[in-house]
């Protein structure tokens, strides 16, 4: 590995994320720091309906302070496998069950800083059964024509990572 880690502590220990801060000697002899954020990994998950529509999620996101338009999203369980955490989000956010939930891509979120890895899913074959968001969360269901994802990009509607990719792959893949 280009860089030995020397000692690492743990600075913050939260109910979603960790924080460590490690020293390390990178390959060239010189030591320094590095700060870690911690996660568990997530899921984003498209769902398609059978018309071709695009079921996507609004909601209110503290941290940036404003509403967002995101395909439904979660994180996953300590042992949960991604794609059985793909399908607990889209039940709990959207009302949706699938017949298939099939992998596009996985990618970390911010890796200079962060080892969140996300995986991105396309789930078809929709059977509605009732949404059961969390406690803590307000969402409206907005279908769109995932051709319009574009313009919504464009007028920044739609604003984060995970949403842009997942659209722009299934857009590529029709």
């Amino acid at each position: 590995m280009p860089e030995e880690r020397l000692s690492s502590e743990q600075v913050f220990t939260g109910k979603l994320i960790g924080v460590r801060v490690d020293r390390v000697r990178t390959d060239s002899g010189r030591e320094t720091t590095r700060e870690v954020v911690e996660h568990p990994g997530a899921v984003a998950i498209l769902p398609v309906l059978d018309d071709g529509r695009v079921l996507l999620v609004r909601q209110y996101r503290y941290a940036v302070g404003r509403e967002l338009l995101e395909v439904p999203a979660g994180t996953r369980e300590p042992g949960e496998e991604p794609q059985v955490t793909a399908a607990r989000e889209l039940r709990e956010e959207v009302g949706f069950d699938a017949n298939r939930i099939d992998e596009m891509f996985v990618y970390y979120i911010s890796p200079g800083w962060c080892n969140e890895r996300l995986f991105g899913y396309r789930a078809t074959g929709l059977t509605e059964v009732g949404a059961q968001p969390d406690q803590d969360e307000n969402i409206e269901i907005v279908p769109i024509d995932p051709n319009d994802a574009p313009a919504l990009i464009a007028q920044g509607q739609i604003a984060d990572a995970k949403t842009i990719a997942l659209l722009y792959a299934h857009l590529r893949d029709a």
